[in-house]
Protein backbone atom coordinates (compact mmCIF):
# COMPACT_ATOMS: atom_id res chain seq x y z
CA UNK A 1 0.00 0.00 0.00
CA UNK A 2 1.40 3.38 -0.94
CA UNK A 3 1.45 6.20 1.58
CA UNK A 4 0.29 8.71 -1.02
CA UNK A 5 -3.00 8.53 -2.88
CA UNK A 6 -3.11 11.96 -4.55
CA UNK A 7 -6.81 12.15 -3.65
CA UNK A 8 -6.14 14.92 -1.13
CA UNK A 9 -4.20 17.20 -3.43
CA UNK A 10 -7.22 19.47 -3.94
CA UNK A 11 -7.71 20.08 -0.21
CA UNK A 12 -10.12 17.30 0.68
CA UNK A 13 -9.67 14.10 2.64
CA UNK A 14 -11.67 10.92 2.92
CA UNK A 15 -13.33 9.84 6.12
CA UNK A 16 -13.03 6.23 7.19
CA UNK A 17 -16.12 4.53 5.92
CA UNK A 18 -16.82 7.00 3.16
CA UNK A 19 -17.46 10.60 2.47
CA UNK A 20 -15.06 13.44 1.82
CA UNK A 21 -14.57 16.68 3.72
CA UNK A 22 -12.28 19.69 3.44
CA UNK A 23 -8.95 19.23 5.17
CA UNK A 24 -9.73 22.25 7.34
CA UNK A 25 -13.08 20.80 8.47
CA UNK A 26 -13.57 20.88 12.25
CA UNK A 27 -13.73 17.08 12.29
CA UNK A 28 -10.37 16.72 10.54
CA UNK A 29 -8.94 19.36 12.85
CA UNK A 30 -10.10 17.38 15.89
CA UNK A 31 -8.70 14.03 14.88
CA UNK A 32 -5.55 15.77 13.66
CA UNK A 33 -5.09 17.20 17.14
CA UNK A 34 -5.55 13.72 18.61
CA UNK A 35 -2.88 12.46 16.20
CA UNK A 36 -0.55 15.28 17.29
CA UNK A 37 -1.24 14.40 20.92
CA UNK A 38 -0.30 10.80 20.23
CA UNK A 39 2.93 11.92 18.56
CA UNK A 40 3.85 14.12 21.54
CA UNK A 41 3.30 11.17 23.86
CA UNK A 42 5.60 9.14 21.63
CA UNK A 43 8.18 11.90 22.04
CA UNK A 44 7.72 11.91 25.82
CA UNK A 45 8.31 8.16 25.88
CA UNK A 46 11.74 8.59 24.24
CA UNK A 47 12.98 10.10 27.50
CA UNK A 48 13.76 7.95 30.54
CA UNK A 49 10.56 7.13 32.40
CA UNK A 50 9.75 4.77 35.26
CA UNK A 51 8.66 1.42 33.80
CA UNK A 52 5.12 1.62 35.21
CA UNK A 53 4.57 5.00 33.55
CA UNK A 54 6.18 3.94 30.27
CA UNK A 55 3.83 0.97 29.95
CA UNK A 56 0.75 3.00 30.90
CA UNK A 57 1.56 5.80 28.43
CA UNK A 58 1.92 3.25 25.64
CA UNK A 59 -1.57 1.97 26.48
CA UNK A 60 -2.84 5.56 26.31
CA UNK A 61 -1.28 5.86 22.85
CA UNK A 62 -3.15 2.73 21.76
CA UNK A 63 -6.38 4.21 23.11
CA UNK A 64 -5.75 7.47 21.26
CA UNK A 65 -5.79 5.56 17.97
CA UNK A 66 -9.31 4.46 18.90
CA UNK A 67 -10.25 8.05 19.77
CA UNK A 68 -9.01 9.22 16.37
CA UNK A 69 -10.80 6.39 14.58
CA UNK A 70 -14.07 7.21 16.34
CA UNK A 71 -13.76 10.85 15.25
CA UNK A 72 -12.77 9.94 11.67
CA UNK A 73 -15.63 7.49 11.12
CA UNK A 74 -19.11 8.79 10.38
CA UNK A 75 -21.65 7.10 12.65
CA UNK A 76 -24.24 4.83 11.07
CA UNK A 77 -21.85 3.61 8.35
CA UNK A 78 -20.74 0.05 7.77
CA UNK A 79 -17.21 1.05 8.78
CA UNK A 80 -18.44 2.31 12.16
CA UNK A 81 -19.31 -1.26 13.11
CA UNK A 82 -15.60 -2.15 12.80
CA UNK A 83 -14.30 0.66 14.98
CA UNK A 84 -13.75 -0.18 18.64
CA UNK A 85 -15.82 1.88 21.04
CA UNK A 86 -14.40 4.15 23.67
CA UNK A 87 -14.66 2.19 26.86
CA UNK A 88 -15.89 3.91 30.04
CA UNK A 89 -13.38 1.88 32.04
CA UNK A 90 -10.55 3.77 30.31
CA UNK A 91 -11.67 6.96 32.04
CA UNK A 92 -12.18 5.09 35.31
CA UNK A 93 -8.68 3.62 35.04
CA UNK A 94 -7.21 7.09 34.47
CA UNK A 95 -9.05 8.34 37.55
CA UNK A 96 -7.63 5.49 39.64
CA UNK A 97 -4.12 6.29 38.39
CA UNK A 98 -4.58 10.01 39.10
CA UNK A 99 -5.74 9.25 42.65
CA UNK A 100 -2.87 6.82 43.27
CA UNK A 101 -0.22 9.15 41.83
CA UNK A 102 -1.53 12.15 43.77
CA UNK A 103 -1.10 10.16 47.00
CA UNK A 104 2.61 9.89 46.15
CA UNK A 105 2.98 13.61 45.39
CA UNK A 106 3.25 16.59 47.71
CA UNK A 107 0.04 18.59 47.91
CA UNK A 108 -0.12 21.42 45.40
CA UNK A 109 -0.65 24.86 46.90
CA UNK A 110 0.29 27.04 43.92
CA UNK A 111 0.22 27.00 40.16
CA UNK A 112 3.43 25.44 38.86
CA UNK A 113 5.60 26.12 35.86
CA UNK A 114 5.75 23.36 33.24
CA UNK A 115 9.23 21.89 32.97
CA UNK A 116 11.68 19.96 35.06
CA UNK A 117 13.07 16.86 33.40
CA UNK A 118 12.88 16.39 29.64
CA UNK A 119 10.23 13.69 30.09
CA UNK A 120 8.11 15.91 32.35
CA UNK A 121 8.43 18.88 29.99
CA UNK A 122 7.33 16.67 27.08
CA UNK A 123 4.38 15.42 29.15
CA UNK A 124 3.36 19.01 29.90
CA UNK A 125 3.48 19.66 26.16
CA UNK A 126 1.29 16.60 25.61
CA UNK A 127 -1.13 17.96 28.22
CA UNK A 128 -1.50 21.25 26.35
CA UNK A 129 -2.01 19.46 23.03
CA UNK A 130 -4.61 17.29 24.77
CA UNK A 131 -6.45 20.40 25.97
CA UNK A 132 -6.41 21.80 22.44
CA UNK A 133 -7.80 18.52 21.07
CA UNK A 134 -10.50 18.65 23.72
CA UNK A 135 -11.48 22.17 22.67
CA UNK A 136 -11.78 21.01 19.05
CA UNK A 137 -13.98 18.12 20.15
CA UNK A 138 -16.19 20.47 22.18
CA UNK A 139 -16.81 22.41 18.97
CA UNK A 140 -17.95 19.15 17.37
CA UNK A 141 -20.11 18.30 20.39
CA UNK A 142 -22.07 21.52 19.97
CA UNK A 143 -22.79 20.44 16.39
CA UNK A 144 -23.58 16.86 17.49
CA UNK A 145 -20.66 15.54 15.40
CA UNK A 146 -18.73 13.76 18.15
CA UNK A 147 -19.71 11.47 21.00
CA UNK A 148 -19.52 13.02 24.48
CA UNK A 149 -17.28 10.13 25.57
CA UNK A 150 -14.43 11.59 23.48
CA UNK A 151 -14.52 14.91 25.35
CA UNK A 152 -14.69 13.11 28.69
CA UNK A 153 -11.74 10.91 27.76
CA UNK A 154 -9.59 13.87 26.65
CA UNK A 155 -10.54 15.93 29.70
CA UNK A 156 -9.46 13.17 32.05
CA UNK A 157 -6.34 12.47 30.02
CA UNK A 158 -5.16 16.07 30.32
CA UNK A 159 -5.58 15.80 34.10
CA UNK A 160 -3.64 12.55 34.09
CA UNK A 161 -0.82 14.03 32.01
CA UNK A 162 -0.48 16.93 34.44
CA UNK A 163 -0.20 14.55 37.39
CA UNK A 164 2.18 12.22 35.54
CA UNK A 165 4.46 15.14 34.60
CA UNK A 166 4.62 16.12 38.27
CA UNK A 167 5.22 12.51 39.27
CA UNK A 168 8.10 12.08 36.82
CA UNK A 169 9.79 15.15 38.29
CA UNK A 170 9.07 14.05 41.86
CA UNK A 171 10.53 10.59 41.31
CA UNK A 172 13.60 12.22 39.74
CA UNK A 173 14.04 14.43 42.81
CA UNK A 174 13.01 17.60 40.97
CA UNK A 175 10.60 19.81 42.92
CA UNK A 176 7.66 21.65 41.42
CA UNK A 177 8.60 25.21 40.48
CA UNK A 178 5.90 27.48 41.83
CA UNK A 179 4.57 30.31 39.74
CA UNK A 180 5.09 33.50 41.70
CA UNK A 181 3.18 36.32 40.04
CA UNK A 182 4.76 39.73 39.92
CA UNK A 183 3.18 42.41 42.03
CA UNK A 184 0.88 44.78 40.13
CA UNK A 185 2.61 48.03 39.21
CA UNK A 186 -0.35 50.21 40.15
Amino acid sequence: MKIYTKTGDAGETGLFGGGRVAKDDALVDAYGEVDELNATLGLARTFPLPADLEHFLQRIQDQLFTVGAVLATPPHTKAAAHIPELRPEWVEEMERHIDRYEEELPKMTHFILPGGSQAAAALHLSRTVCRRAERRVVTLLREDKAPPAVAMYLNRLSDLLFVVARLVNFRAGLPDVKWIPEKPTK
